[in-house]
């Protein structure tokens, strides 16, 4: 089990090396998230120990938002402030997120080919 803890400790560290290194405004953890997924598709599986330490993280998932829940308690007067350009912010990447999602999927499956049937009448 510590290996895989520490697997997961090294992609984010990866992550956080690459993006200082390359500058690139993209946070780290999402970096070494990938790394991780580019090598477990390397190994064709997911190792037990590996399943067990991320089934114990996103178990406790929720703790994860308390810094957010902070953060916003400590900015309210620039939330309540700015509160027009941050409601816009997020229905527009929502919008977007969802429009990508949607063309992302439809593209799969016309690649797979798994179209539905045509109905006949």
């Amino acid at each position: 089990m510590v290996h895989a803890i520490l697997a997961l400790l090294v992609c984010q560290l990866l992550g956080e090396v690459i993006v200082r290194a390359a500058g690139v405004p993209i946070p780290g953890p999402v970096v070494g998230t990938l790394l991780l997924l580019l090598a477990l598709a390397a190994l064709r599986e997911v190792p037990d120990q590996m399943n067990t330490v991320a089934g114990a993280v996103l178990s406790h998932l929720s703790l994860l938002f308390v810094p957010a829940g902070v953060g916003i308690m400590l900015h309210v007067a620039r939330i309540r402030a700015e509160w027009v350009p941050l409601l816009a912010a997020l229905l527009v990447s929502t919008l977007l997120t969802m429009a990508v999602t949607a063309l992302v999927f439809f593209w799969v499956m016309r690649r797979m080919n798994l179209h539905e049937p045509e109905q006949q009448p």
